[in-house]
């Protein structure tokens, strides 16, 4: 009695069985974002511009991995992200800049996790201080080295896996105002910026047409910075006389800086660094797919960081 019997086209089957099924599925789910699909490695991630870049990366969709000397600074900011992007989005890992191995490692742990890297931001840097304000040969040789050296070798390594890729990615590398105001007393930060700013045109040029390098220069970003610990602050409370109490909070302590920085400025805004995650996010995304070897400045009008 089945003699007759036919049985359909595997193709045929699957049309009827499933395909209108999963495109009712499809037209249910939200809208992409506009980083969805997209993963970026945030080195710097642990705190401050690094933080607030992370959660802004998820916010837009991207799958992040968390990278920073700070261990457990890197972990605890995956926990944040996890609380918006879900568990499977979000990983974090351990890194210095300074060396190639640990590069090597992180950006092989991003590949592993994800399946690649699309975009990769930088926020990690170091200002030399010292109680008697003299900077040694020592500081000045390693704020170069992380200011400037780092970022090269960060980015150099990863230009392999985008070679291996062979699609369009981003890197976004953070300067600072700095870079174009001379100052007394902070000469080797000021020169490694400056070298930098010049180090994204150069990779802007060398990783084209497939990879865009962009920057941001922003001016002092007091809130959740790392590089102003309380007697940095204190010391730059007394340095510009502003009144200030010693049992002061070390928040309360770097509102007081950040208020007084502002008013140097034409909008009177202290620098958030939700604002530099704002304007680095946009570098690296879609919206500036025409924009490479371009510093924006996210410093509420600082007139003496205009270019001449």
């Amino acid at each position: 009695m089945h003699a007759n019997y036919v049985a359909l086209p595997p193709s045929e089957a699957f049309r009827i069985e499933y395909w209108k099924l999963e495109e009712a599925k499809i037209r249910r789910q939200p809208p992409e974002k506009e980083l969805s699909r997209r993963v970026a490695l945030v080195v710097g991630g642990g705190s401050g511009i690094g933080r607030e870049v992370a959660l802004l990366a998820a916010q837009r969709g991207a799958h992040v991995v968390v990278a920073d000397r700070d261990v457990k600074g890197a972990e605890a900011v995956a926990e944040e992200v996890k609380a918006i992007a879900g568990r499977e989005a979000v990983s974090w890992t351990s890194i210095d800049i300074r060396d190639r191995k640990t590069i090597k490692a992180a950006l092989e742990a991003t590949v592993k996790q994800f399946g690649g890297i699309d975009i990769l931001i930088n926020t990690a840097a170091l200002f030399p201080s010292s109680p008697d304000g003299v900077i040694s040969d020592a500081q000045w040789a390693l704020t170069l080295e992380v200011n400037v050296t780092a970022n090269y070798l960060l980015t150099d390594e990863a230009a392999k896996i985008f070679a291996e890729q062979g699609i369009d990615a981003s890197v976004v590398l953070t300067s600072s105002a700095n870079a174009v105001v001379a100052k007394r007393g902070s000469e080797a930060y000021d020169v490694s910026k400056a070298a930098l700013s010049h180090l994204v045109r150069e990779l802007a040029v060398s990783l084209s047409p497939k990879v865009r390098v962009n920057g941001i220069s922003p001016a002092t970003v007091v809130k959740g910075s790392t590089m102003f610990p309380r007697d940095r602050v204190i010391a730059s409370l007394k340095k510009y006389k502003l009144p200030f109490e010693e049992t002061d909070t070390d928040d309360g302590l770097r509102n007081v800086l950040a208020q007084f920085y502002a008013t140097r400025t034409l909008t009177h805004q202290p620098i958030d660094p939700k604002d530099c995650a704002e304007a680095i996010m946009f570098l690296a995304g879609p919206l500036a797919r025409c924009t490479t070897g371009h510093l924006i400045p996210v410093d509420g009008g600082l007139t003496e960081a205009y270019l001449r």
